[in-house]
């Protein structure tokens, strides 16, 4: 099982840049970042944790543009793998976020994975031009659209949210397949989307209790869908339990994730030390 780091960013406390370098010093395998663009102050979509409008956690209001964050990560770091949890795709123009990615692992030396969501702020996604009731039509467009501008030489898409004739875009990903992970709750109606349009899951930080069972439902989908292999699953923990991770690892769990707190750097990196020792990390090489 790999270690990774999910800091919520915002305009306050440690950088991206120095959470990244200190987690890939102290051995962490993966560094991740959210995204809102916005929150529009009066909304109709309730948050899945508190059940209404109001936020868990004012740094909603004040996450910063992940790909900007994962590239400042980049510049400061070798092997840690930079990675969305989660991107909202859908909420910005297909081919300049193409672009915009496959420039990241171009430079990155191919380390970039896509973890991201359907989006359940629709009042967010409608100020985009996204119907809530076409998130996930909108979402596979894009994904579809993007995969073929990494990929061909001439690419082009016709859609209902996507619609480019035949172009040309460089750079391509170093990587053959930028992998794409999809956050969100751990239903049937979300494991075959998964399965049929990309390569893995990760939890919400709300359904552990449940987490092998809904493991096993999607290992099954998985199989129904013809996939071979295994998906990666990212599951999101608290604090680290060595039986617990071996009960999870066991059961297909590929990566665990621990988010940082919010506070200042100094305390940030003393939290990454005393994880990393619970953790049994030794440093990366």
């Amino acid at each position: 099982m790999r270690f990774g780091i999910v800091l919520f960013t915002s305009d306050r406390g440690i950088t991206p840049a120095a959470a990244a370098r200190a987690a890939e010093e102290r051995g962490f395998a993966s560094f991740y970042v959210p995204e809102h663009t916005h929150i529009p102050v009066k909304r109709e979509a309730a948050h899945p944790v508190t059940g209404d409008a109001s936020l868990p956690d004012d740094r909603y209001m004040r996450t910063l543009d992940p790909w900007v964050a994962l590239s400042t990560a980049a510049a400061v770091t070798e092997r840690i793998e930079l990675a969305t949890a989660v991107a909202l795709p859908t909420e910005h123009d297909p081919i300049t976020l193409a672009k915009t990615i496959a420039t990241l692992d171009h430079l990155s030396g191919g380390r970039v994975t896509i973890g991201a969501g359907f989006g359940w702020n629709t009042d967010e996604l409608a100020d985009h031009g996204i119907p809530g009731g076409k998130r996930r039509t909108a979402l596979r467009e894009y994904l579809e659209a993007m995969r073929a501008l990494w990929t061909l030489e001439e690419a082009s898409y016709a859609g209902q949210f996507v619609n480019f004739g035949p172009s040309w875009a460089w750079p391509k990903p170093v990587q053959a397949e930028v992998p794409v992970l999809i956050g969100t709750a751990g239903t049937e109606q979300g494991f075959r989307w998964i399965a049929r349009h990309t390569d893995g899951w990760i939890t919400t930080p709300y359904e552990n209790d449940l987490l092998l069972k809904r493991l096993g439902l999607l290992a099954e989908i998985w199989r129904a869908e013809g996939r071979t292999g295994a998906p990666r699953v990212v599951a999101l923990d608290g604090k680290p339990d060595a039986a617990r991770l071996a009960e999870w690892e066991a059961a297909g769990v590929t990566d665990a994730l621990y988010g940082l707190p919010d506070k200042s750097e100094p305390e940030v990196l003393a939290y990454l030390d005393r994880l990393a020792a619970k953790l049994g990390l030794t440093g990366g090489e």
